[in-house]
């Protein structure tokens, strides 16, 4: 080796040491300084064995590992952690509030909301009332029209044809002979000029034709109304019949104006309500009416009910078919005067849901709140019931807390049973169908029961083969329910459960694997217990029992008919392990 070497050789390994000696020196200053170390490696491998993994649809499928969701197949999602034991607080962290910009507003009552805006669109129409059609009083052959084209004004009296009616030339000759003959047979004349008179031909008319004994070939017709011109049905040597339209008309001194009023304003509006409206036809010109009608068939299409005004139009200022703005204002009764924004309102059917953020909390939580609230006033909706003045609501940012809530199984719009398993208590909220429920659906649920009864049986004896033909003969029992018996939220919510049921049983008939059967068993008894508890069972008393050390101490559920504890999820291993949670009574007894 060179001197060149040598020296390349010992500068490496001069920078080699003062590396090491400066890694000692970083990780030393680290370990003394005030701020708390974290063993990074340690903390990534505690939260990967305790992640718990979801679905976003099914928020009560929970396993220790990622895969597919055994209801609906969509890929399971790691779901964080919850500090909180009420099933309806979701505590987030700050960073996550400001990712999802979350706001609030603070209840209050308010004095100056006592009054609503409602804003109106709609258009101009003619007064129907006013519209006529002007007809041939004789039949003829049209030798000249006085009127020429739609949109014409027209006034009462105004000629509007010439008519060349040969029925009329002879009623002239009839009168003239009539008068010639009036001191024999007076009754003729009077009879001859009624004819005419009949026709429609004008007094004067008839008076002439006897004082200068000519015959009129032409008759002239005269309108009977004032109006616009809407449509000419006619046109110069037209032969027309008695009767027939020649023009119609319409009078525009006097118009509609028809407002489209949504189905849940309806309730605020009355007759005589005044609405005052402009049109960008006129600018700075505002108009006012009163609703003289409101119409009682809503339109099924914009789901609205047409609002009509009377409005003075001496000026004709208000043409049919403009489009026209208006604002109705009204009075909010003072007994409703806690107000909430409408954004702070999630709507579920029957119940609508707010988010209040809870007071002197350590970490920020939002707690599931279902309120009683009135009719809309402009932006805001009265409380009822379910919320008090000074408390703090969402009011942007309620869609993304309750996404939040249905991952982590807490009370949500779409989540409303909830099972929350901490610190061995268990928090149930569960609607009750069971006088909902007809004695048929009862005991066909009980023949369910007692298909799953035998899975347990199976699953204690540790007997692959007999838990496969058992989940099958309970898949036979599902099937025969007929879901039709129950009606509204009561059939919806037995669909979700059946659909969990078919899975998790489909899937012990087809695993060979024990432990597979087991985890599935666990998912099926979550619904079968909750579908007793909702709907009810002609079923013998039965137990809920729990096993606490199930699942690597996750704990699991199932159900009993029998007071001795049987442990499907160990078996002979630990086969006297849980207790008795709950006793749930034939609804025969209720």
């Amino acid at each position: 080796m060179n001197q060149q070497s040598n020296k390349k050789w010992l500068f490496g390994f001069a920078g080699i040491l003062l590396g090491a000696l400066l890694s000692v020196a970083i990780m030393s200053f680290w370990t003394t300084a005030p701020v708390a170390a974290h063993d990074h490696g340690a903390s990534t491998a505690s939260s990967s064995s305790d992640a718990i993994w979801t679905c976003s649809m099914h928020p009560q499928i929970r396993q220790s590992e990622p895969g597919d969701c055994a209801i609906c197949g969509m890929d399971l999602i790691q779901l964080e952690e919850n500090t909180s034991n009420d099933p309806l607080v979701l505590q987030m962290t700050e960073e996550a509030i400001r990712l999802m910009d979350i706001q609030t507003t603070v209840v209050g009552v308010s004095g100056s909301v006592d009054s609503k805006t409602l804003r109106l669109s709609g258009t101009v129409q003619v007064d129907e009332r006013l519209a006529s059609s002007q007809v041939a009083h004789v039949p003829g052959r049209i030798e000249k029209l006085y009127v020429t084209f739609t949109g014409e004004q027209v006034t009462k009296g105004q000629k509007l044809a010439d008519l060349y009616v040969p029925e009329l030339i002879t009623a002239q000759r009839e009168l003239l002979e009539a008068r010639k003959m009036v001191d024999v047979s007076p009754g003729l004349l009077t009879a001859a000029r009624n004819k005419l008179r009949y026709w429609k031909v004008p007094e004067a008319t008839i008076t002439r034709i006897e004082e200068e004994g000519t015959i009129q070939e032409t008759f002239t017709v005269l309108a009977d109304e004032s109006g616009i011109v809407t449509n000419k049905m006619v046109a110069v040597g037209d032969y027309v019949r008695q009767g027939e339209p020649l023009f119609a008309l319409v009078n525009l001194s006097k118009v509609w104006v028809l407002f489209e009023a949504y189905e849940d304003d309806l309730a605020h509006l009355k007759l005589g309500d005044r609405i005052e409206f402009t049109t960008p036809a006129i600018p700075n010109r505002t108009f006012n009416a009163r609703i003289t009608f409101i119409d009682p068939v809503i339109n099924p299409r914009r789901r609205t009910a047409s609002l009509r005004t009377e409005v003075d139009n001496q000026q004709r200022l208000l043409k049919p078919e403009m489009l026209v703005y208006g604002n109705l204002l009204q009075t909010v009764s003072a007994s409703t005067a806690l107000m909430i924004p409408k954004s702070a309102v999630l709507w579920t059917g029957p119940r609508s849901v707010v988010y209040v953020k809870m007071q002197d909390a350590e970490v920020p939580s939002f707690q599931y709140r279902e309120v009683e609230i009135g009719e809309a006033a402009g932006g805001f909706y009265p409380v009822i019931s379910g919320l008090a003045s000074g408390e703090e609501v969402v009011t942007y940012g309620g869609f993304a807390i309750d996404a939040a809530a249905q991952l982590n199984n807490q009370a949500s719009m779409m989540n409303q049973e909830v099972t929350l398993k901490k610190d061995a208590s268990v928090v149930t909220v569960l609607p009750d169908y069971a006088t909902l429920s007809p004695a048929a659906f009862k005991q066909q649920l009980a023949d369910v029961v007692s298909a799953y009864l035998l899975l347990k049986d199976a699953l204690v004896a540790s007997d692959v083969t007999s838990a496969e033909t058992a989940a099958q003969e309970m898949r036979l029992a599902l099937n025969k329910v007929d879901m039709a018996l129950l009606k509204g939220d009561a059939h919806l919510y037995w669909m979700e459960q059946l659909k969990a049921l078919q899975a998790h049983s489909e899937k012990i008939t087809t695993s060979t694997d024990l432990e597979v059967q087991r985890q599935q068993f666990d998912f099926l008894s979550q619904s079968l217990i909750q579908a007793v508890k909702v709907f009810g069972t002609y079923m013998d008393t039965l137990y809920v029992q729990h096993c606490p050390m199930a699942f690597d101490d996750n704990g699991a559920d199932w159900l009993s008919a029998e007071n001795k504890v049987l442990n499907p999820y160990f078996g002979e291993a630990m086969l006297r392990c849980g207790i008795i949670e709950e006793t749930i009574v034939s609804s025969e007894t209720n």
